[in-house]
């Protein structure tokens, strides 16, 4: 937690700043549940693969007798092995732009699910580096096109003080002249002293 999350909650702002200190200290050696959900895929496709792998080699074993047999059947086995691993690393691929697609729009997209739906995945390009080319540009293009997906960023209007109905509000000139807190009560004042006097 941020030292501003803490002081929210209703600790003093000293206590606070060495809670979120030692909040950082702790959580210094965790992953993002993104890293953690594609390390734990691949983990599980491993275990997958030497369980294969095993199966293989029993059936290797009884079929030591005959050589022909046995040297189709290894043949064999590297291809198939080939196309599973042509399906993990495209499968692996998949999730990582998934999880960079989750993590661009994560904090902006009113519904992430929605946004990520939306996003062409046959336009982004995965670099070895593990950044993904094109996303930013098709985020933009849906905040500009679908503005209502996104959580809308609050500005301040600029405008400061007291805003009295001027004369274009109350069907005078329709000039654009605006009165500060001051100026209206002292025209206010005036008003008030005006109407005593008759």
């Amino acid at each position: 937690m941020t030292q501003e999350q803490f002081v929210a909650l209703g600790i003093e702002k000293s206590l606070a700043r060495k809670a979120a200190e030692e909040s950082d200290r702790e959580l210094k050696n965790y992953v993002s549940k993104e890293i953690f959900d594609t390390t734990e895929q691949q983990r599980k496709q491993l275990e997958t693969t030497v369980n294969d792998y095993k199966s293989q080699l029993e059936t290797l074993k009884a079929a030591a007798g005959d050589n022909d047999t046995l040297k189709q059947q290894i043949a064999d086995l590297q291809t198939q092995n080939q196309e599973k691993d042509v399906d993990y690393q495209k499968q692996l691929k998949e999730l990582r732009i998934i999880n960079a697609i989750k993590l661009a729009i994560n904090d902006s997209a009113q519904d992430s699910d929605l946004v990520a739906g939306l996003i062409d995945k046959t336009k982004l390009i995965l670099g070895e580096d593990g950044k993904v080319t094109g996303l930013d540009e098709q985020i933009k293009s849906l905040k500009e096109s679908k503005a209502f997906l996104f959580k809308q960023e609050s500005k301040p209007s600029g405008k400061k003080g007291f805003f009295p109905l001027g004369p274009k509000e109350t069907g005078g000139s329709g000039s654009d002249e605006r009165m500060t807190m001051k100026e209206a009560i002292a025209a206010r004042l005036n008003m008030n002293q005006e109407g005593k006097g008759e």
